[in-house]
């Protein structure tokens, strides 16, 4: 089983930045799929960015050139940079992580954490 404990989230101003990180348990971080998404009340869930085991990243239109996932395997952290926030960007933010291996070698395809607030207002 893959712990996701996210911090980093709260509140600023339009225009501001934060850095949204995320610590895994477990032993084989470095294969995972990492990705953010983020879930605004009364919307779904929508995927942010995501980062494959070899780097390959991809971004919603919304954040791209805005927002900067990273991953440090030696910290298993992954990371969510996020700068010229928006109001429209406040909502609850959901590490995820997704394990790559065939089913029979794995005990979930996805994993969870219990999400952060980010709150943009003046």
């Amino acid at each position: 089983q893959v712990q996701l404990v996210e911090s980093g989230g709260g509140l600023v101003q339009p225009g501001g930045s934060l850095r949204l990180s995320c610590a895994a348990s477990g032993s084989i971080f470095s294969i995972y799929t990492m990705g953010w998404y983020h879930q605004a009340p009364g919307k779904q869930r929508e995927l942010v960015a995501a980062i494959t085991s070899g780097g390959s990243t991809n971004y919603a239109d919304s954040v791209k050139g805005r927002f900067t996932i990273s991953r440090d395997n030696a910290k298993n952290t992954v990371y969510l940079q996020m700068n010229s926030l928006k109001p429209e960007d406040t909502a609850v933010y959901y590490c995820n992580a997704k394990d790559p291996r065939p089913t029979g070698l794995r005990k979930k395809y996805d994993y969870w954490g219990q999400g952060t607030q980010v709150t943009v207002s003046s």
